[in-house]
């Protein structure tokens, strides 16, 4: 499933074809994906203008001009891209995209923003901007992983007492937002920290961040940073919203590397991956305490 990385590297494509231009028409191929759409939702859109596309975790929310926001989600394998009408009208499918798995057509202008999901495990929904706090898919959920957001004392408050694995609790949205398992674990590899280590022990008797716990505060930023800035990382069907691939895949330090050599250049330990909540833990037991 797409990350923080992948979604926000969709948004920033998707932003400069979408805000400030009205939705022309909307097609749909089917009348669901992971679940069915709104009713009337093809009405609804039709002719409003979209003011702003952010992201809220691995969300993307399109603030419309009636005050109701489009809420999107990739799911597994949904995918973004954005056509150019040609002269005869016909659209221009990239290599590698089945047209049976477009689902969601927008029309803007003289572009087509097209929804493509050959599992269908993600949504669109409607919500009233004002409420998206308060919305299911949001309630509860925890700060971002990013600069002025997430502070090693707020963290600190989150993992205070927690007697579950530092992992699981890195991968709660309800304390981080958007954290998915390839970051937490190139991040705790990044901070020398196991990904089996109680989430209670960064914290100190006073309730302030132990060093170890800064210092992961700063890998979790710093790894999201990027990511980001590489596009997020391909590995089944993620592309981006012009069809190409991202790239920190081409980094990774332990994700999917089992049985390679740890890269730190100070340590010879070799990359294990374990299992936790059923989710794969990739790390170095060598250097990662």
């Amino acid at each position: 499933m797409p990350e923080l990385p992948e979604v926000e590297t969709v948004r920033r494509g998707l932003a400069p074809v979408m805000e400030g231009q009205p939705i022309d028409a909307v097609h749909l191929a089917r009348a669901d994906l992971r679940f069915p759409f709104p009713p009337n939702f093809a009405a609804r859109l039709t002719g409003r203008t979209v003011q702003t596309l952010g992201r809220r975790a691995k969300y993307l929310v399109a603030d419309l001009d009636d005050g109701v926001s489009l809420i999107m989600h990739l799911g597994m394998s949904g995918a973004f891209r954005v056509d150019d009408f040609n002269p005869i009208g016909v659209y221009a499918h990239p290599k590698g995209k089945i047209a049976a798995h477009d689902h969601v057509r927008l029309s803007l202008g003289p572009r087509v923003i097209i929804y493509n999901d050959p599992r269908r495990f993600g949504f669109m929904s409607l919500c009233e901007t004002a409420a998206l706090a308060a919305h299911p898919h949001f309630a509860g959920m925890g700060v971002e992983p990013l600069p002025g957001a997430l502070t090693a004392p707020l963290l600190a408050k989150a993992l205070a007492g927690k007697v579950t694995s530092l992992k699981a609790a890195l991968l709660d949205q309800r304390i981080i937002a958007g954290l998915g398992n390839i970051y937490v674990c190139e991040a705790l590899w990044r901070a020398k920290l196991s990904p089996k280590r109680l989430a209670g022990t960064l914290v100190r008797r006073d309730g302030s961040p132990s060093k170890r716990l800064i210092i992961l505060t700063e890998m979790i930023l710093s790894v999201i940073k990027d990511a980001i800035a590489a596009g997020g990382s391909s590995l089944r069907d993620y592309v981006t919203a012009d069809g190409s691939l991202g790239r920190f895949q081409h980094t990774f330090a332990v994700y999917g590397r089992e049985e390679h050599p740890c890269p730190r250049e100070t340590c010879d330990g070799v990359i294990e991956r374990i299992v936790q909540t059923g989710r794969s833990t990739f790390w170095c037991p060598r250097c990662q305490k």
